[in-house]
């Protein structure tokens, strides 16, 4: 017992060391994300490879722009529909996300997830779709030295940037073309508010396939815009 209790100890400080090493190369030089031009993301980049495999998959749609060539009505629609509380929290919002697991609890199932906005800028900047159990501490951990680098509202640039909002379709100028051919900048608040509606689920609900779920979000962000 005690042979093994040394060895369980071992494997565990084994893969802490692993684990820290794995976050010394993956940490980012935030000086490059503070200002400049928006970087693709890993889930860009995992689009791409994943494409080889699957040719009916559109062709890349990413067109990046500065927070200010971004209309205010889809700012305010995507804090309203994904972290009302961004400008309050420091990364973690652990109020929301009590609350989403009492009401997933209540529904016995997984609705919400209860990640901010920079977590999940943090998700598809740096990280990847993987389930990888140790992924949602590197979140956590990238997402505390994100919020003490960056400004709220760069944060929110890169968001609205690199988020996905249908098939191959990054970001809300890509968005804002492939939906209405305009520029992200002249979005309307009807509009801004169906880009809102695709986040959880885009290549399902989004403005064209118009599903239940999309417009029953639509209804529930426009409550509160």
């Amino acid at each position: 017992m005690a042979r093994v209790l040394v060895w369980s100890w071992r494997l565990l400080l084994l893969v802490v060391v692993m684990d820290i090493g794995y976050l010394v190369v993956i940490w980012p030089q935030w000086e490059i994300y503070r200002e400049g031009p928006v970087q693709r993301s890993s889930f860009i980049n995992n689009y791409e490879i994943e494409r080889q495999g699957h040719r009916d998959w559109p062709e890349l749609r990413w067109h990046p722009v500065p927070l200010a060539m971004i209309s205010k009505n889809m700012a305010r629609a995507a804090v309203v529909a994904e972290d009302s509380r961004f400008y309050q929290h420091d990364g973690i919002d652990l109020i929301a996300f009590r609350q989403a697991m009492e009401y997933n609890f209540s529904e016995k199932r997984m609705v919400y997830g209860g990640s901010t906005i920079s977590q999940q800028t943090v998700k598809n900047v740096f990280l990847t779709p993987s389930r990888n159990p140790l992924r949602k501490w590197h979140e956590l951990l990238l997402t505390l030295g994100m919020e003490r680098q960056l400004s709220k509202q760069r944060i929110l640039e890169y968001y609205l940037n690199v988020a996905e909002f249908g098939r191959g379709i990054y970001g809300v100028e890509a968005a804002a073309r492939h939906y209405w051919g305009i520029s992200a900048s002249r979005l309307s608040r009807r509009q801004a508010i169906e880009l809102a509606a695709t986040l959880p689920s885009p290549v399902r609900n989004n403005p064209l396939t118009r599903t239940r779920s999309f417009q029953q979000r639509v209804k529930k962000i426009r409550r509160y815009f």
